[in-house]
């Protein structure tokens, strides 16, 4: 039950079969009094979607994939629970009037759908770094004029968003986002050299999707959401940071001028940030364990190496060029991770292919500033050709 008495709040789920929209689900279910689903949507898991909607019974399913339309509809069969399916369905079930959007779609896909929910001046528990990557000053500015809220749900934004006190935020040091340093933290460049897909998927302690989980072993992860923490907390680029806690106990800290920190723990269990942004501005529980510092005993932390991890300097020099120079980061790091995945490219060779791009943008004039949603498709569309184009030279 929410702590402070809230009324039951609708929601929609925007990718409730990835990683994070299955956690939410779990908190859902967890705390079925507290909510009513509007609408589910998916890409191409119909099965799990049509498990999901009967679960929460919810008003609609939605697969991304018009194909899939009339598998859908056999699996909702006797349920009362409205099937569609394709592009349109999807922006129609994300600009649906809720009280919350959980918009946890992966990639740049995400983006289109999440900015119609923010349009609707609905909370927005945001999970879905393009919004802010590819588009944020024009997703915040989006979001501010129809008077949606902005509740973060990766751990470390939640962990900042909790700790940052708005009224000291102009006596904010600096925002300190951690990081697992992921499973080649202690490798030195010579090994990472020989990195697989196979072992760059195996996380120590997170359970992510894939796409993630490389950005985690690159740490091109937590470059993005420097990018992102630069749109969410209005504190400036120079008061932002990373450090390596391989524990991943404290999820985040602010400080603050007088010598404070405040710093946000639990352990890593992604059920906790949704259950705080679910239950925004109350409480809720969440069904992680409890944390057990005892048993935890020590907490350890460490420099980013920029030689062995280059990508969260490589993020920060896009941010301070501005533009969409951070767009075209993201889309060349999307293509980079596919090659490495499809094992054409090299691990090392992920973050030198998104340099690659960024430079010959820079070369070519395209990074502008995108004044609607269309220049950001412009320049993730270009960002992409020429990724695609430089991979070949970096090919194994």
């Amino acid at each position: 039950m929410v702590s402070n008495g809230q009324s039951m709040k609708r929601i929609s789920i925007l990718g409730s079969t990835g990683s994070v929209g299955c956690s939410t689900i779990d908190v859902i279910l967890a705390n079925r009094e507290a909510f009513a689903v509007e609408a589910l949507v998916a890409n191409t898991n119909v099965a799990l979607l049509a498990e999901q909607a009967r679960a929460v019974g919810a008003r609609i399913a939605v697969s991304a994939t018009a194909s899939l339309l009339g598998e859908l509809r056999e699996r909702l069969a006797g349920s009362g629970i409205e099937a569609a399916a394709g592009p349109e369905a999807v922006m129609e079930a994300a600009a649906r009037p809720v009280d919350m959007v959980m918009a946890s779609i992966v990639g740049a896909e995400g983006l289109r759908p999440t900015l119609a929910a923010a349009a609707t001046g609905a909370t927005i528990a945001l999970a879905n770094k393009e919004c802010l990557v590819s588009a944020g000053d024009l997703f915040m500015r989006s979001a501010r004029e129809a008077g949606a809220t902005i509740v973060p749900v990766d751990s470390e934004h939640s962990a900042v968003f909790q700790c940052l006190e708005q009224h000291n935020i102009d006596h904010v040091h600096k925002i300190t986002l951690t990081a697992s340093g992921g499973p080649f933290r202690t490798r030195s460049l010579a090994e990472l050299g020989q990195v697989t897909p196979a072992d760059a998927l195996k996380h120590p302690n997170w359970t992510m999707g894939q796409k993630v989980t490389i950005d985690s072993a690159t740490l091109m992860n937590k470059g993005l959401e420097l990018i992102e923490a630069f749109h969410l907390f209005p504190v400036g680029v120079e008061r932002l940071e990373a450090v390596i806690h391989p524990q991943s106990i404290i999820h985040s800290m602010v400080s603050y001028t007088d010598g404070s920190v405040l710093a946000q723990l639990g352990v890593p269990d992604m059920r906790t940030p949704i259950a705080a942004a679910l239950a925004h501005p109350g409480r809720m529980p969440s069904g992680s364990a409890v944390l057990d510092l005892c048993q935890i005993g020590t907490l350890s932390f460490e420099a980013i190496d920029p030689e062995r991890f280059r990508a969260p300097s490589l993020c920060l020099g896009a941010l301070a060029r501005g533009g969409s120079a951070t767009t075209i980061l993201n889309a060349a790091n999307e293509i980079a991770v596919a090659e490495f995945l499809s094992q054409k490219l090299a691990f090392l060779a992920i973050t030198k292919l998104v340099e690659m791009v960024l430079e010959r943008a820079e070369r070519q004039g395209m990074i502008a500033e995108p004044g609607s949603l269309n220049d950001v498709w412009s320049a993730d569309s270009y960002a992409r050709r020429i990724a695609g184009e430089a991979a070949k030279g970096l090919q194994q």
